[in-house]
C-alpha cells in the first residue's frame, strides 16, 4: 500500500515537472521573440536614420534634421525601454519557474529514494521470513 502511494506521489511530481518545463519553454520562446523584436526596432531605426539623412541633411537648415533625429532617438529609446521591461519580467518568470522545477525535482528525488528503501525493506522482509 505504501509503495503505491509513493508511486502516485512520484507521478504527481512528474506531471508538475512537465507543466513547469512547458512554462519554461513558453517563456524562453517569448524571450526569443523579444530579442527578435529588439533587432527589428534597431533595423527600423537604422532605416529611418538613413532615410532622414538623405532627406534632410543636405538641406540649408540643419535644425530640421537635428529635430527629426532627436525625435527618432526618443521614439527608439521608448520602444527599447518597453521591450527591456518585458524582457526583465520574462527573466523573472523564467527564474521563478526554474526554482519551482528544482524544488519539485528535489522532492521527486527524495520520494524516489523512499520508494527504493521501501522496496528494499519489503524484499528483505519477504526473504527473511522464508
Amino acid at each position: 500500500m505504501a509503495i503505491s502511494n509513493i508511486q502516485e506521489t512520484l507521478l504527481m511530481y512528474t506531471k508538475q515537472k512537465a507543466m513547469l518545463n512547458e512554462k519554461i519553454g513558453d517563456v524562453m520562446f517569448q524571450i526569443m521573440n523579444a530579442t527578435r523584436e529588439n533587432a527589428e526596432i534597431q533595423q527600423k531605426y537604422n532605416d529611418k536614420q538613413q532615410y532622414y539623412y538623405y532627406e534632410y541633411y543636405d538641406s540649408e537648415d540643419q535644425t530640421i534634421y537635428q529635430e527629426v533625429m532627436e525625435q527618432l532617438e526618443k521614439d527608439r529609446e521608448y520602444e527599447l525601454a518597453n521591450l527591456n521591461s518585458w524582457e526583465s519580467q520574462l527573466e523573472v518568470d523564467k527564474n521563478n519557474y526554474e526554482t519551482r522545477l528544482n524544488e519539485v525535482t528535489t522532492f521527486e528525488s527524495t520520494w524516489t529514494k523512499l520508494l527504493q528503501n521501501n522496496i528494499k525493506s519489503d524484499f528483505t522482509y519477504g526473504g527473511a521470513s522464508q
